[in-house]
């Protein structure tokens, strides 16, 4: 099984420099590439000072998380591609227990590990968790993340398990996988793009893993912050991309817009918070989804929908009115 590490970057010298070399040292039996954004730093010259074995491939353009893996994996051989951002801190032996997943669960097509907070190594990290669900109105949400609430990691998900999506953050996919869905959709351009390949990975009849018994650090919000109003802006947008895309057209339309009244809310809530920059991110992402509505209905897929695509009926109405914290709260296995 042969795996290649691919690791995008753009302007990211600094990180390359301190989390590069956890996973030089632990990633022995991978090949190593970094794919870079067109970058304006100093991150190809770093690298090919000090990093000469590492593969790198030079994208003609900053495109994106999405264009950027799929133009450079155009150039990568391997049974199995891992995408990991470019400020994870990987850990000892942590490929092996990806490899068992891969080996033992054959219709396993996307893997990913446990996800640590960088800051505080006890606690999960918002993007991916212990791996990805979303709610029957397609709010993606982890176990041990919802919305903004983190758990600390007891144990509680060292378990192998099928989840919904895993996360960009740290990604194993199948080359032939990630060739036969034609990657990511390069319109979403960042955020989300992960939720939206891996359920079209469930609609083509593939199936989703979480292993807990591999972990890392990832470090977060090096690209933008949580709260960054471009992320609000990406997240609100492509998660209407996702659901106009990947759901039958009966259920797709209601959740629409009902989603868009519940955006309204949000954008009614950041005022009241005082946060008019994200409010305006809100209107920006409807407005984008509107001139781009009949684009990506037109992706719709050929495969036959999954009908139980969801894991709780509204975090929404969970979290913020009935205060729920917890993912086996919100989610009885």
């Amino acid at each position: 099984m042969k795996i290649a590490i691919v690791i995008l970057n753009w302007n990211g010298e600094k990180l390359l420099e301190k989390y590069l070399p956890s996973v030089t040292q632990f990633s022995k039996e991978a090949d190593l590439y970094v794919a870079d954004n067109a970058s304006s730093d100093g991150s190809v010259s770093f690298l090919e000072t000090h990093y000469p074995n590492i593969k790198i491939i030079k994208n003609n353009s900053n495109g994106g998380f999405a264009k950027g893996y799929n133009d450079a994996l155009k150039e990568v051989e391997a049974d199995i591609f891992c995408l990991l951002n470019s400020d994870v801190e990987v850990t000892e032996n942590w490929l092996e227990p990806v490899k068992d997943v891969f080996r033992n669960i054959p219709e396993a097509a996307i893997v990913q590990p446990k996800i640590l907070d960088l800051k505080r190594k006890d606690h999960f990290e918002y993007a991916g968790a212990a791996g990805g669900f979303i709610d029957q109105l397609g709010y993606p949400f982890c176990r041990g993340r919802i919305f903004q609430a983190l758990e600390k990691d007891r144990g509680q998900y060292d378990d192998v398990r099928e989840i919904f999506w895993a996360t960009g953050a740290c990604m194993f996919i199948k080359r032939e996988v990630f060739k036969h869905l034609k990657g990511f959709d390069e319109d979403y351009f960042a955020h989300q793009e992960e939720v939206d390949l891996c359920w079209r990975a469930k609609n083509s009849g593939y199936k989703v893993f979480y292993t807990g018994k591999a972990f890392v650090y990832h470090l977060g919000g090096s690209t933008l912050d949580n709260m960054n109003p471009k992320k609000t802006y990406l997240n609100f947008r492509n998660s209407l991309f996702s659901i106009t895309k990947n759901l039958p057209r009966r259920k797709a339309m209601p959740i629409i817009f009902l989603r868009l009244l519940l955006d309204g809310v949000a954008a009614l809530r950041f005022i009241l918070q005082l946060k008019l920059s994200h409010c305006w991110a809100i209107l920006r992402a409807h407005l984008s989804f509107y001139r781009q509505f009949r684009k990506m209905y037109r992706k719709r897929e050929k495969a036959n929908f999954i009908l139980k695509y969801y894991a709780a009926k509204s975090i929404v109405w969970s979290h913020f009115v009935n205060q729920v914290r917890k993912f086996n709260v919100l989610v009885k296995d």
